[in-house]
């Protein structure tokens, strides 16, 4: 029986996981959740890897290829309202997770990203689309709100007043329009969504581990922050970085006109 959760580690530190549920569209039941929990879990502590990439199965050019449409509902209908508090806490958690995840975790958003599919793509860094693909916060047409941050991130990405637009409508736009209001990095057509993503993947990977890991780690935080308290913040995370094994391999790299073999110490 396939996993639940595919994934696919390549030699250069990069990580792909498939949310592997094609036949419902990705969409999140308990295992599936629970899958993805332990995947970022472990991730977090492979001092090897230097990128995610989180993706749907299904296909890229497949008709109904879905990056996630959410929460199973079939699954939701069988719970008491004490197992969707604990689901939906679980499932917050576990994004969360994705985004402070040490790493870089990139969305390769191949087809519809509805609800916590959508919720789970603005967990990620980056989000790169695919020509074909769908995408909204459509909970309050289900008489509920997104529950798993799509309020909290979804407005600190693309604005306030445009994310209120969206979520008081529950509106799906098309890639272009998520292109276009800042919702995504990139579109391309859908055979080159991987290639793309795996492409964005190494330009990160080739940069030092622990220099990337504070910069996210700075802009994450600092966005939290006024500026008085982010710069600081900033300048603790640069200390961070001040004796590393990998920053004088840089200086060396350098000063010898070749390039740079980072280790992650």
């Amino acid at each position: 029986m396939a996993s639940i959760l595919l994934q696919e580690r390549l030699d250069d530190g990069i990580l792909i996981l498939t949310l592997n549920r094609p036949e419902a569209m990705n969409c999140f039941n308990s295992e599936l959740l629970v899958a993805l929990a332990e995947a970022v879990r472990e991730a977090d502590f492979d001092t090897g890897l230097r990128c995610l990439i989180i993706t749907g199965a299904g296909g890229e050019a497949a008709q109904k290829a879905a990056f996630s449409t959410g929460a199973d509902l079939r699954e939701r209908r069988t719970m008491t309202q004490d197992q969707v508090r604990r689901f939906i806490f679980t499932i917050r958690n576990t994004f969360t997770a994705v985004e402070q995840v040490r790493m870089p975790a990139i969305a390769a958003i191949n087809g519809f990203a509805f609800g916590g599919g959508l919720e789970l793509a603005l967990a990620c860094d980056i989000r790169i689309a695919s020509s074909k693909a769908i995408m909204g916060l459509t909970e309050t047409s289900l008489a509920i709100i997104p529950g798993a941050g799509g309020t909290q991130r979804l407005p600190r990405i693309i604005g306030v007043a445009k994310a209120k637009e969206l979520i008081f409508t529950a509106r799906r736009i098309d890639a272009q329009t998520a292109l276009e209001i800042g919702l995504v990095n990139l579109v391309v057509e859908p055979e080159q969504l991987i290639p793309a993503a795996l492409e964005m993947a190494r330009e990160i990977a080739r940069n030092g581990p622990i220099g990337v890991a504070q910069a996210k780690f700075a802009i994450n935080y600092g966005m939290e922050a006024s500026l008085g308290v982010a710069l600081p913040l900033e300048s603790k995370a640069y200390e961070a970085t001040i004796p590393t094994k990998d920053r004088m391999e840089a200086l060396a790299a350098f000063a010898e006109k070749r390039k740079p073999v980072f280790k992650g110490e």
